[in-house]
């Protein structure tokens, strides 16, 4: 059966998932990068060192997001969500950091994916070259599948 999730079943997965992708768009090309996040019920938070993404997020800030579960190909739930980059400094970086390192730390060792050190909020704030961003979410769609016993 497919169907349509409800706000709440959008919510839950958006807080249970570690990775989804994010898609951009500037000087005629798109980019789809995935990235580990944490969701603070409004917003998708996420850090990344300087790069392409960053670079197109800044020409144009207006961005997609993708999150899914698949267990099988018969049993599965995806959220696409729109909205717009915007660079965290300072207190709000600090705040998004912190819930980041809370949601992301059970699930990494010593180093993240980009081969730094996942490191208390504080000092992982304070690197010149990782930016940590929001997407604030404006719109949501979410749909399933789910095999009928």
């Amino acid at each position: 059966m497919l169907g349509d999730l409800s706000n709440d079943e959008m919510e839950r997965l958006l807080l249970a998932a570690p990775m989804g992708r994010i898609g951009c768009h500037s000087g005629g090309r798109t980019y789809i990068v995935p990235i580990s996040f944490a969701y603070d019920g409004r917003r998708i938070l996420a850090h990344t060192p300087e790069g392409r993404k960053v670079e197109m997020m800044r020409e144009n800030p207006d961005v997609c997001f993708e999150v899914d579960e698949v267990i099988d190909l018969v049993n599965w739930r995806s959220i696409i969500a729109w909205g717009r980059f915007k660079e965290l400094k300072d207190a709000d970086a600090a705040v998004a950091m912190g819930l980041l390192f809370e949601r992301l730390r059970p699930l990494v060792a010593n180093t993240s994916s980009h081969g730094h050190a996942l490191t208390p909020p504080s000092r992982a704030v304070s690197g010149a070259s990782m930016v940590v961003f929001a997407i604030e979410l404006t719109e949501m769609t979410g749909r399933y599948e789910r095999q009928e016993p």
